[in-house]
């Protein structure tokens, strides 16, 4: 029981602690939302978490398909939190594409240079279907 209870972890904690979410309940709200799948379900936050399990984790970096390699709590380094996963070569692969379209388009004019009003990021966020606490 004790090696069982080493093996598993809350899946919002995770999250916080692998550095997919600035704070824990952000990790919480993007389960609450369906950003988070476990093993091809929607998870929870308060889902067990197992090595070996594979997540799909939508956040503002992009879209992130991973294999977890070791279920911690504790917050760390980032080089640490990248210990606690594996990202497919897919994942990588598209999250890098999007990024030099991204870039090909600010070159090109098509995209605002600078940061966004506040306003225009209020409309941005409300687009996207952030959430945030108030």
């Amino acid at each position: 029981m004790a090696t069982e209870e080493l093996n598993a972890v809350r899946i919002d904690k995770w999250l916080w602690a692998a550095r997919f979410f600035k704070t824990r309940a952000l990790a919480s709200d993007a389960c609450e939302i369906g950003r988070i799948e476990c093993n091809g379900q929607r998870a929870k936050a308060s889902r067990v978490l197992h090595v070996g399990d594979k997540l799909k984790v939508k956040n503002e970096g992009g879209e992130y398909q991973i294999e977890v390699l070791l279920a911690a709590e504790a917050r760390g380094s980032g080089a640490v939190a990248q210990t606690y996963y594996q990202e497919s070569d897919e994942s990588r692969e598209m999250r890098q594409k999007l990024a030099d379209e991204r870039r090909e388009l600010l070159k090109q004019g098509m995209l605002p240079e600078g940061k966004p009003t506040k306003q225009n990021r209020r409309q941005l966020d409300k687009l996207r279907g952030r959430i945030h606490r108030f």
